[in-house]
This record gives C-alpha cells, structure tokens and sequence, in this order.
C-alpha cells in the first residue's frame, strides 16, 4: 500500500511540470523571438539565455599572516667597580604588531542574458483620384493609393535573423455614406477598378483604412503576428454639376 502511495505522488509531480518553465528552457539553450503589434507600431522582441540568472563567485578566502616573535635584547652583565652602582636600565619590550582584519569583499554577481526590442513603423497609404479637377456629377471618378501591396523587412536581434511580411486590406468611405473593402490598389483611367461615382455636388473627404496582417519567420518557423496594423489617410474631392447646353 505504501509503494502505491509513492508512486501516486510521484505521477503528480510530474504532471505540475509548468509549460513556462519549459519555455524558459528553450530560451537558455535558443533564442526566442516574438512579433506583435502595439500602438500601430510593429514589435519585435527577442531573448536568449537565462534572462537574469546569476552565478555568484565567492571571495578568495583571506590568509591571516602569523605575527613576528618577540625578541629579547640580552642584558650585558654588570661588572662591580670601587665607584658606586649605577642603577640597570629598564628593558623595554617592542609592542607585537596590531593584527589588521581584512574588509571582506562583496561577491562577484555574473549574468548571462540577452534581450533586445526593435520597434518597426508602417507606411500611410497615399490617395489620388481622377479626374483631379472638379469631377462632375454622375461621372465615375477613379481612385487609387500608392502603398506598397506588401511590406517586408529582415531584422538581426539577438544574434538571430527574424523575416517579417505584411499585406495591406482596404476600406474605401468615399464621403457620401458609401463604402467599399478591397484588397486592389485600383488605379487611373482606364483600368482603375476602384471607381465611384457621385450624385450630388459638393465637397467630400475621401477616407482610406488600411489594416496591415502578416507573419514572421525565425529558424525556418513561419507564425502569425499578434495583433494588426491600422492607418487612415484623408483627402478631400469637390465635385461639381456638369455644365448644361441649350440647342436651338
């Protein structure tokens, strides 16, 4: 009964084993590297070692040395004469030296560890449309942006190579309650295909969103980022009533 008892305990212990601390493992023996986003801004963070363990070195062990003996200066004998005796000069004995305690030292504190956090900005989408001077009133008025369809970069941090890509999505609001997702640039006439065409006159702002998603590839590991990207660009259009002709 008691071997059972054992090996119930032991079963447990092992399975309290915390996946942190095995993560933990990893950055000792490799770099570990993370991409996500925070503030519209790419983040990207790596560790490699302990990432603070400290090995402490002792002091050197202080020797004490042995203090120098004492010597006795011989008292020459007194020879006795007809005059009167002078009285022995006293002996006077040297003072042993003062022993000097060593201050001990603080021990030596040696950290093996190495973080690093680049911070990576996106690029705002431009906007253009066409025609670019009063556009008239039921006339398809094409629009595009001139960002890049996809975003790359490579990084070194911590010694480790790190590839991020990003693809940019788009949400067009032209301004009149209307909108349009996309992943096309579009483009001028005549083969732009993001095109809108107004009812009204009057002046409106042209809004752009642009979401950003990607991944990032470390040691031949390709995963996702956490989080997005987004960035606005505005612009206004005004658009006006097509002149009207009279025919006789």
């Amino acid at each position: 009964m008691k071997k059972l008892q054992l090996l119930t305990i032991a079963s447990l212990s092992l399975a309290l084993i915390s996946p942190i601390a095995t993560y933990a493992n990893e950055c000792e023996a490799t770099a570990c590297v993370d991409v996500y986003t925070q503030d519209g801004k790419i983040i990207i963070e790596g560790r490699k070692g302990s990432g603070g363990k400290s090995t402490t070195v002792p002091a050197p062990p202080v020797t004490k040395k042995p203090a120098p003996p004492v010597t006795k200066k011989p008292v020459p004998p007194v020879t006795k004469k007809p005059a009167p005796v002078k009285p022995k000069p006293p002996v006077v004995k040297k003072a042993a030296p003062k022993k000097v305690t060593p201050t001990p030292q603080p021990p030596v504190t040696q950290t093996a560890s190495l973080t690093d956090r680049l911070i990576k900005a996106l690029p705002t989408a431009g906007i253009a449309y066409q025609p670019e001077y009063e556009p008239l009133v039921g006339v398809p008025v094409y629009m595009w942006t001139d960002v890049a369809t996809t975003f790359m970069t490579q990084v070194k941090i911590v010694g480790e190579l790190v590839d991020v890509a990003l693809r940019p999505s788009f949400t067009w609001s032209f301004g009149d309650g209307t909108f349009l997702s996309t992943t096309d640039l579009g483009g001028p006439f005549p083969e732009g295909k993001i095109q809108h065409t107004y009812s009204q006159p009057g002046t409106y702002l042209i809004t752009l969103n642009s979401t950003w998603n990607g991944t990032y590839t470390h040691n031949a590991q390709t995963r996702a980022i956490t989080g997005n990207v987004k960035t606005t660009s505005i612009v206004s259009i005004t658009v006006v009533n097509s002149p009207t002709r009279f025919k006789n």
